[in-house]
């Protein structure tokens, strides 16, 4: 049995219940994978998953044999990493700790945070969050963090203006189709724009996941998420401030130089 270790305090997210589930059942894929599996050779193990959820990159790690570890807030999300990975016929440690409150037991070579950096609303808990992940680094060791740009997000990026301010928050959810489960049942996720901030750099959304079966409402949950956004050279001075040196950045989950079409800025630091 995959153990997973408590939680000490939670933080502001929804990555429970229905939402949990909707990462298990339909998030097992995506470019990171091949990403790390093409870097980690050099930079090293062990590794750890900060902001694991459901195991889609940790488990698809594991399988190809690195040594990694993952690291969550959400309970219900390393349950279903759990699950997960004993389908798959490994076993990673799993924590159930957020980022600003990593206190785990190794130190690792390479760390990655891949979508969830600035989730939670808070950039105390970002920043505590780097010098955590700093702290667990071996000498040497490297961190790889990932940020969404929101430029290339139309309709929220169209909210930074002071004229569409109005607009917000926005009336209604979109009408979203269920998608179908491997336990009969259905599942949808919404979300609507309730703010967003340009001076503080936070966008406020109110998430609906809800489980249907056979066309009914079986579980319906409601969540408020902040998001901080942060932008290229913020990160690096902050990390830069956090002690780590030779930052490099990449496009797209590529090994190459981010472009105005890029959709995810890539940030590789090393720990002296």
């Amino acid at each position: 049995m995959i153990p997973i270790h408590p939680s000490s305090q939670a933080s502001g997210t929804w990555h429970y219940g229905v939402v949990a589930q909707w990462w298990y059942e339909f998030n097992r894929e995506g470019p990171e994978i091949p990403y790390l599996q093409q870097l980690i050779p050099s930079t090293g193990q062990p590794v750890l998953d900060v902001g694991c959820g459901a195991g889609r990159l940790l488990v698809a790690l594991a399988k190809a044999g690195f040594d990694a570890d993952g690291a969550d807030v959400s309970s219900d999300m390393l349950e279903r990493c759990a699950q997960y990975a004993r389908a798959e016929g490994v076993s990673p440690r799993l924590y159930a700790q957020a980022m600003h409150e990593l206190a785990l037991p190794r130190r690792y070579r390479t760390i990655y945070v891949c979508g969830t950096f600035g989730i939670g609303g808070r950039r105390d808990n970002d920043w505590e969050g780097l010098r955590r992940v700093y702290q667990h680094l071996e000498p040497g060791g490297t961190l790889v963090l990932d940020l969404h740009v929101h430029w290339r997000e139309q309709k929220h990026w169209s909210y930074w203006l002071a004229e569409n301010q109005a607009q917000l928050p926005e009336p209604q959810l979109p009408e979203w189709d269920p998608k179908p489960t491997s336990d009969g049942s259905a599942l949808r996720l919404r979300a609507r724009v309730m703010a967003l901030d340009p001076v503080e750099q936070v966008i406020t959304l109110h998430m609906l996941a809800e489980r249907l079966r056979d066309g009914q409402l079986e579980t319906a949950e409601a969540y408020t998420l902040s998001t901080c956004i942060y932008f290229r050279h913020e990160l690096e001075m902050m990390l830069e401030r956090v002690g780590f040196v030779d930052v490099a950045l990449h496009g797209d989950h590529l090994h190459e130089p981010p472009t105005a079409k890029s959709k995810v800025l890539v940030f590789v630091a090393r720990k002296p």
